[in-house]
């Protein structure tokens, strides 16, 4: 993990001018967004996007999938995007790898684990003891679905590396298709990829890691502190937006919800869209306000010393800033 961040410190220098947010011939500021995944997890965003909120606030917002938090980080190192939606671990590596022009969290969405445990077993009743020694298709070692896993199990009294195998080379989006072919007892995936499963009969839905790990701070908005520094006026715009989106899930039903991502996820029916919704809706995953409280920094952090990944704490003031969150509060 430490080595790949290296290489992504080692773009910075070689990479050309931080691209800027430009005015468009319709006056737009066009902006790129990569997000570290495309899921129903992430609601809020796709209903800025498709009840028009980016645009209420001048913005042009192309949205990109990273397929991977490293991978969203290397695009917003290189200059190939201006904000980086992904899990907050990613910038405290960079941070820690001494870079100056680091990347700072100024929003967090969500407020839980996203991803589902599935097991093979159609019929098995599950409790967490089930797993010892089984095989898990898990995530990227010092990622956050990998980490909270572990964090888990540990609660759970199981020893992430001795009673059971958790296979971490398959690359990030690839597990359910993997699994479908037949590899590991169990898998952890995002919506829709966990009732994907379950519809092709090949697996079902055992247990909700949001649920089970309580709430952390799973994925928040990003960008490097210089573009910040430069770009107040579209970073407190883009965070307006946001929050349009957070209070929309929190007052709308699942049903509602689902109605205006739908154009987001055109390859799932609406009855499937709505059962998705609910699933996270349920289970208390978005914020009420995008602020990213300094206790729950601490906690990602403790995550991570326990996960073996933490070369050391970084002080709250400079990896996250709120006040672009709460003036959107303010705004509301």
């Amino acid at each position: 993990m430490r080595k790949k961040f290296l290489s992504i410190l080692t773009l910075i220098a070689m990479a050309t001018a931080l691209l800027v947010g430009c005015k468009g011939n319709d006056d737009m500021i066009e902006i790129t967004l990569n997000e570290v995944a495309h899921s129903v997890f992430y609601s809020p965003m796709y209903v800025a996007f498709e009840e028009g909120y980016f645009e209420d606030e001048g913005l042009k917002v192309n949205l990109v999938n990273g397929l991977g938090a490293d991978k969203t980080m290397t695009a917003v190192l290189s200059g190939e995007c201006e904000i980086g939606f992904m899990g907050a671990e990613a910038s405290i590596y960079v941070y820690n790898q001494g870079a100056d022009d680091y990347v700072v969290n100024f929003a967090q969405l969500t407020q839980r684990a996203g991803n589902f445990l599935v097991s093979r077993d159609m019929n098995e009743e599950f409790t967490w003891d089930n797993v010892k020694g089984k095989t898990v298709l898990g995530g990227r070692k010092g990622g956050m679905p990998q980490m909270v896993f572990e964090y888990i199990l540990k609660k759970q009294g199981i020893d992430p590396s001795e009673d059971l195998n958790i296979v971490q080379n398959i690359d990030f989006g690839l597990t359910s298709q993997a699994f479908a072919s037949g590899q590991g007892d169990y898998t952890m995936e995002f919506e829709p990829a966990a009732t994907a499963l379950e519809l092709e009969g090949v697996g079902k839905v055992v247990a909700s890691l949001g649920v089970e790990s309580g709430k952390v701070p799973y994925t928040a908005f990003s960008a490097r502190k210089s573009y910040i520094e430069k770009n107040p006026e579209v970073i407190q715009k883009f965070t307006n937006a946001l929050q349009r989106g957070m209070e929309y899930v929190n007052s709308h039903s699942p049903e509602e919800i689902a109605k205006s991502i739908s154009p987001q996820f055109k390859e799932t029916d609406i009855k499937t869209l709505t059962m998705l919704v609910t699933r996270y809706y349920e289970q208390d995953t978005w914020k009420e306000n995008l602020i990213f409280e300094e206790d729950s920094l601490t906690l990602l952090l403790n995550i991570l010393d326990e996960a073996g990944e933490l070369e050391k704490r970084v002080p709250y003031q400079d990896i996250i800033i709120r006040d672009y969150a709460e003036k959107a509060l303010e705004k509301k």
